[in-house]
């Protein structure tokens, strides 16, 4: 890596005083025990089951660095319907001194608008389209659109935070976006990741929370995180998993 230091070092709740723990987002196990994330100089993720925040956080994350709420850069000013919590307002992040030279918060659920917004503008601004492959992001299938963002919008020295971007991505793209990933990170970038994908979760020596639904983050290596193992255990007994669900050849 370019740096061995990151743009954002840490995330934390600025104060838990005049909280109402029974409210969302603060009743989410991941905010509700959240104490002091350190983020990898190259690469951090998220995991954990649906429900557990992961999201939530990710969210939050992003708009405090005034990225969209929907997706893109800080300066996509599109809003199509306010659904963002507050957390943003609470959380402390620590940043390095290091001048960030681009940035992206790509969002799989607010893709479609977001794509709308670039080809709405490209009209006006014919660096636009350039920046995104020369090829209109709704022209494409919705996992070519996903991988021409990264691969031609993301550049060096900048700050990737990405909610679940394997949505849209074959296998073989997976592994694609890791190349991608690790030739951005040698170039000076940080990444930030909520994911489901054991593939992107490979990335050697990135930090790891998983989020457990009682005790909030915690922790993890690749090989004992509930991605890994659940992947592993189904591919190696897939038969006796479906005969166990009772799941029958018609």
């Amino acid at each position: 890596m370019k740096d061995n230091k990151g743009f954002l070092l840490s995330m934390s709740l600025k104060s838990t005083e005049n909280i109402n723990w029974s409210q969302y987002p603060f009743n989410v196990s991941s905010i509700r025990h959240l104490k002091n994330l350190d983020f990898h100089p190259a690469v951090t993720f998220l995991i954990g089951e649906n429900g557990t925040g992961k999201s939530t956080l990710i969210e939050a994350l992003a708009i405090s660095q005034r990225f969209n709420p929907e997706g893109g850069t800080k300066n996509f000013t599109f809003s199509t319907i306010d659904t963002h919590s507050v957390l943003f307002e609470y959380l402390k992040v620590v940043k390095s001194d290091r001048y960030m030279k681009d940035g992206f918060f790509l969002r799989g659920e607010s893709f479609y608008n977001m794509a709308s917004y670039i080809d709405a503008i490209q009209s006006s601004d014919n660096r636009m389209l350039k920046s995104y492959g020369n090829r209109s992001l709704h022209n494409q299938s919705h996992g070519e659109s996903f991988f021409a963002l990264m691969k031609y919008r993301f550049n060096k020295e900048g700050l990737y935070i990405l909610d679940e971007p394997e949505t849209a991505l074959s296998p073989q793209k997976q592994i694609a976006m890791l190349m991608l990933i690790d030739e951005l990170v040698n170039k000076g970038s940080q990444f930030i990741i909520s994911t489901h994908s054991p593939i992107l979760l490979a990335y050697p020596n990135a930090i790891i929370y998983e989020i457990d639904k009682k005790q909030g983050l915690k922790k993890t290596i690749y090989e004992k995180s509930d991605i890994y193992t659940t992947t592993i255990d189904f591919l190696n007994n897939y038969q006796i998993f479906l005969k166990h669900m009772d799941i029958k050849t018609p």
